[in-house]
C-alpha cells in the first residue's frame, strides 16, 4: 500500500525589525529572517509544508504595538482561511508584549493556525508549549521595557547637556553633524515675529502681516513628500513665540537646560513678548479694536456666505485695515477666491451705495411714509434734504457713532470676486431720519 499523502499546509513567514537602520541595504535583517523561515519550511516538506509567496515584512516598527501594516494583512489572511502556519525567526519578532501576544494566539487557535519559531522549538497546541511560550514572552516584554528605560534615561541625560535629540528642526535652524545651526534668513523671520507681536499684541495681526509679505512656514523634505510651506495661522505664530529653543535652551519635560545651539532671540526680547502674552487675549483684543474701528463688523460676508473678520497691520507708524475671510485665517490664503479686502475701500463703497439709494425717489417716498408714523409734521421735502445732507453729517461723527449708524442702516454686505452687494435695513431708515432731525429740533428749541 502507498503511504497516505500529507495535507498541504500553507505557511506564511512574518518578519519585523524595530529600527529603520540598515533597511536600505540590499540584504538586510528582514531578508535574513525570511530566508531562515523559508529554509525551515523546506525542511518540513515531507509534512506537506509549502511557503506562500506573499511577504509580510514590517520594517522600522516596534514589537510593542499591533498597529503594523504587514501584521494587519497577515491577520486578515488568517481570518480569510488562507494561512495554516505562521513562521517567525523568534517569537519577539511577532510581539514583545505578553498581552498583545495573547490576543494573537486567540486568533491563531480560533482559525486552527499553528505558530512556529525557527530558533525556539515549542508547540502552542499543548499546555507545556503554551507555558514555554508565556515564559519566553515574559522575558521578551521585560527586555523591551528595560531597553525603553535605557533609551529614556539616555535621552533625558542628553537633553540636560543641551544636546539636540532629533526630530524636525524648528524655523530658524537646520541640523548639521547632529547639532542645530542657525539659518540666518529664517532667524530674521523669527526675530520679526517676536518684535511685531511685542508691538501689536496680536498674533492674528502678525499672521496677516507675514502672509501679506509672502512668508510661509518652514518647509521640510519628508520621505512621503514635502511638508510645511503653508500660510501663517494664529497657532503657527503662537508655536514660535512659545518655543524656548530660540533662547538657546533645550527643554525636557518642562524643564529648560542651556543648549549647545546658538540663541536667536535675547532674553530681553523674549521677556517683552511674553509680558504681552501674559495679558489676557480678550483685553489685548479690546485695546486693539478700540484703536482700529471696523464699521462693517458682523455685516460683511465673503463669496461662500461665511463672515469676514476685521484685521489690521502697522507699517511705518500707519495702520492698514482689512476684512479677512475666516477660511484664510484658519486654512491659509490659498483656500478661497477672495481672501481679504481693504477696509477703507469696501466701507467707502458701501457708504457710496447707501447714499445713492437714499437719493432714489422711491426710497425717499418710502422713508417719508415710515417717518410720518412717528412725526406727523415731517414733509417729504424734509426727508429729501436730510438724506441729501447725510454725507456732511457723516464726516462730523466719531468712529463709534459712524459704526452705530452703519449697523442701523445696513442689513448685510456680500463681497464677491467682482462686485459688492448691500442690503438696506428698511426699518432703520426712519430711525436715521429721526437721528438727523435732532440737531434741527435742538436749534429750534
Amino acid at each position: 500500500m502507498s503511504p497516505r499523502p500529507a495535507r498541504k499546509l500553507r505557511c506564511a513567514v512574518y518578519t519585523r525589525k524595530s529600527s529603520e537602520e540598515g533597511l536600505e541595504q540590499e540584504f538586510n535583517s528582514l531578508h535574513a529572517q525570511r530566508e531562515a523561515g523559508v529554509a525551515y519550511i523546506a525542511s518540513q516538506k515531507s509534512e506537506g509544508w509549502i511557503a506562500l509567496s506573499d511577504h509580510y515584512d514590517d520594517g522600522g516598527i516596534s514589537g510593542g504595538t499591533l498597529e503594523r501594516p504587514a501584521l494587519k494583512r497577515l491577520l486578515l489572511d488568517i481570518e480569510a482561511g488562507l494561512i495554516d502556519v505562521v513562521v517567525v525567526y523568534k517569537i519577539d519578532r511577532l510581539s514583545r508584549s505578553l498581552t498583545d501576544f495573547a490576543k494573537l494566539v486567540d486568533v491563531f487557535e480560533r482559525r486552527n493556525v499553528t505558530f512556529v519559531s525557527v530558533t525556539q522549538q515549542f508547540n502552542t497546541t499543548t499546555s507545556m508549549g503554551r507555558l514555554t511560550l508565556n515564559i519566553l514572552l515574559s522575558f521578551a516584554q521585560f527586555e523591551r521595557e528595560v531597553i525603553g528605560e535605557r533609551i529614556r534615561d539616555k535621552f533625558a541625560a542628553s537633553r540636560r547637556k543641551g544636546m539636540w535629540m532629533g526630530g524636525w528642526p524648528p524655523l530658524g535652524y537646520e541640523v548639521e553633524s547632529r547639532r542645530l545651526v542657525v539659518v540666518e534668513r529664517e532667524a530674521a523671520l523669527v526675530r520679526r515675529i517676536f518684535d511685531r507681536f511685542a508691538k501689536t499684541g496680536s498674533v492674528l495681526s502678525v499672521a496677516h502681516e507675514l502672509n501679506a509679505a509672502g512668508e510661509v512656514t518652514k518647509r521640510r523634505a519628508c520621505a512621503n513628500g514635502p511638508r510645511g510651506g503653508r500660510s501663517w495661522t494664529k497657532g503657527a505664530v503662537y508655536k514660535v513665540l512659545a518655543n524656548r529653543i530660540y533662547l538657546g535652551e533645550a527643554v525636557h519635560k518642562g524643564v529648560a537646560y542651556p543648549g549647545e545651539h546658538a540663541a536667536i532671540v535675547d532674553q530681553r526680547t523674549w521677556d517683552k513678548a511674553h509680558a504681552v502674552m501674559a495679558e489676557p487675549a480678550h483685553r489685548r483684543g479690546a485695546a486693539t479694536r478700540a484703536q482700529v474701528p471696523a464699521l462693517l463688523k458682523g455685516l460683511i460676508f465673503g463669496p461662500n456666505g461665511r463672515p469676514m473678520s476685521p484685521s489690521h497691520t502697522r507699517r511705518r507708524g500707519r495702520i492698514y485695515r482689512y476684512y479677512v475671510t475666516r477660511e484664510a485665517i484658519a486654512d491659509g490664503y490659498e483656500t478661497c477666491a477672495v481672501t481679504s479686502v481693504p477696509a477703507a475701500d469696501v466701507e467707502g463703497a458701501v457708504l457710496d451705495h447707501v447714499q445713492r439709494l437714499l437719493a432714489a425717489p422711491e426710497l425717499v417716498a418710502r422713508t417719508w411714509a415710515t417717518a410720518k408714523r412717528e412725526d406727523d409734521g415731517i414733509t417729504e421735502r424734509d426727508v429729501t434734504v436730510l438724506l441729501a445732507e447725510f454725507a456732511t453729517v457723516w464726516n462730523e461723527l466719531f468712529p463709534a457713532e459712524q459704526a452705530r449708524i452703519v449697523q442701523l442702516l445696513a442689513e448685510r454686505v456680500d463681497v464677491n470676486e467682482d462686485a459688492i452687494e448691500v442690503r438696506i435695513r428698511a426699518e432703520g431708515l426712519a430711525s436715521l431720519v429721526a437721528e438727523l432731525r435732532q440737531p434741527d429740533a435742538r436749534r429750534a428749541a
